[in-house]
């Protein structure tokens, strides 16, 4: 359960390569657009990852909220609860602010631009980071080019390896969809996100303790 409580933590982070990877044009001012995953570990639904992201040119405004129960036989045996708010200049972080509870460690992180780099505050401790960061922003494929990610429920500044990987159908909302696979690897995480041709996020997937996995799919 340490493994999957670790796994849990890493994965949200908090709840992400090459080059030439096309960036989707910004979205017209002032849309609003959504990803409502359902998570599973394994085959068994343990909760949801919500985003809400509204473009107004290039500022943007990032909403998510996080629950999952992982449940054994009759009881709860975690518990975790995430809420952030990130705001963004074009692929820059301008703030950021998070809560988690994970199985009832309350973790608080939150940060902005200081007008020397980018402050970021856990409670534990106060860090300077570079002027321009990017969180896992799994939504904007611009974090396939990045070599370092923040952890946005940590405010770890996390280096991060990323390769392409074989192209497959993936099944959203019921249809049969290319998609595009990415894995990135950091400090106590494996990731792999799955694209469309259009550079939108689809899927998400990690291992966890036993062989199992856990995976976000769209609703």
């Amino acid at each position: 359960m340490r493994t999957l409580v670790t796994l849990l933590v890493n994965l949200l982070v908090a709840l992400a390569l090459s080059a030439w990877l096309v960036t989707p044009a910004m979205a017209d001012s002032g849309s609003v657009r959504e990803w409502n995953f359902r998570v599973l570990l394994n085959d068994d639904e343990i909760g949801y990852h919500r985003y809400r992201l509204q473009d107004d040119g290039d500022r943007r405004t990032l909403e998510s909220e996080a629950k999952f129960d992982v449940r054994f036989l009759f009881f709860t045996a975690y518990r975790y609860r995430h809420s952030l708010s990130e705001q963004w200049d074009g692929t820059c972080l301008e703030s950021i602010e998070t809560d988690t509870d994970a199985n009832g460690k309350d973790v608080r992180v939150s940060g902005r631009k200081d007008g020397v780099g980018f402050l970021i505050e856990t409670g534990a401790s106060v860090s300077e980071l570079p002027d321009c960061v990017m969180t896992f922003a799994y939504w904007d494929p611009m974090i396939l080019d990045q070599e370092q990610l923040l952890n946005p429920q940590t405010g770890e500044y996390l280096d991060v390896t990323i390769e392409p990987l074989a192209e497959e159908v993936l099944i959203v909302r019921g249809e049969p969809t290319q998609a595009r696979c990415y894995r990135l690897t950091a400090k106590g995480m494996q990731i792999d996100v799955w694209y469309s041709d259009d550079n939108e996020w689809l899927a998400l997937e990690s291992p966890a303790k036993g062989g199992r996995i856990i995976r976000y799919e769209l609703t």
